[in-house]
């Protein structure tokens, strides 16, 4: 298992990381596109420069731009169906992220909860901590390969796995607020918090069962805005960025 802390350089905060994205980030809702070339390119550059600082990167990706199981069930679809077919979008987005950060330079492989050896590799966490060990980035898709469990819960089970320092929820806020900033403006954004405390205000930047996981492993998540020029970069030399989510708060 990975010491979290090791072969990290001394001015890096983090050595591992596991960065988690919505799906919807990848789509253009303005060209209908579910996967927009400018945007993949934009992460790819992203994840590269902390990449190239020498941190390890994991991603898990959602699938909501091409599929989201509980809308679907919301519309007739079977829930554990629909949850497959979400699981196999965020493949689909997967195998894109890998294809964008291999045009960059960056050696990427996706490993997946279901096998579909063909197309991708299956997660076995030692091979997963190969791949690092090697420079590359690694993409986990599939979520964790059954229904009822959401791609954060699939990020925090991952980033328990592989030892990560931290697990990064990026969005579009830049941080963990008191209620929604653009429809309250007395909204307060929080530094920091304790885990306990995330989860007694259901706050919902990540689900429950997520926090819980990142919890019981000590693992601190840190939410901060993906589109921030810099902002990740700042992350990993340990600068006050977004919101932090840890045992101590």
């Amino acid at each position: 298992m990975y010491n979290r802390g090791v072969r990290k350089k001394s001015s890096l905060k983090y050595g591992r990381i596991l960065l988690k994205l919505s799906g919807e980030v990848l789509g253009n809702r303005e060209s209908g596109e579910c996967i927009d070339p400018e945007r993949l390119a934009f992460m790819a550059e992203r994840v590269k420069k902390v990449h190239k600082m020498g941190v390890q990167v994991g991603i898990v990706l959602g699938g909501g731009n091409i599929f989201r199981g509980l809308t679907g069930a919301g519309k007739g679809v079977d829930r554990v169906t629909g949850d497959s077919m979400g699981m196999l979008a965020t493949v689909i987005n997967g195998l894109a992220m890998m294809n964008a950060l291999e045009a960059v330079g960056v050696p990427a492989r996706v490993m997946t909860a279901m096998d579909m050896p063909k197309i991708a590799e299956p997660f076995v966490q030692r091979k997963a901590l190969r791949h690092f060990e090697k420079g590359r980035v690694v993409i986990f898709a599939g979520g964790t390969g059954n229904p009822y469990f959401s791609t954060d819960s699939a990020a925090a089970l991952r980033a328990s796995e592989i030892g990560a320092d931290a697990l990064l929820k990026a969005t579009k806020v830049d941080g963990i607020y008191t209620a929604d900033p653009k429809k309250d403006p007395k909204a307060k954004k929080y530094a920091s918090l304790r885990y306990e405390t995330a989860l007694e205000k259901r706050l919902k930047v990540m689900d429950s069962a997520a926090f819980a996981l990142c919890m019981d492993n000590a693992i601190p998540i840190v939410v901060f805005d993906f589109f921030d020029p810099g902002a990740l970069e700042r992350l990993m030399k340990g600068e006050a960025v977004g919101t932090i989510v840890s045992e101590r708060g």
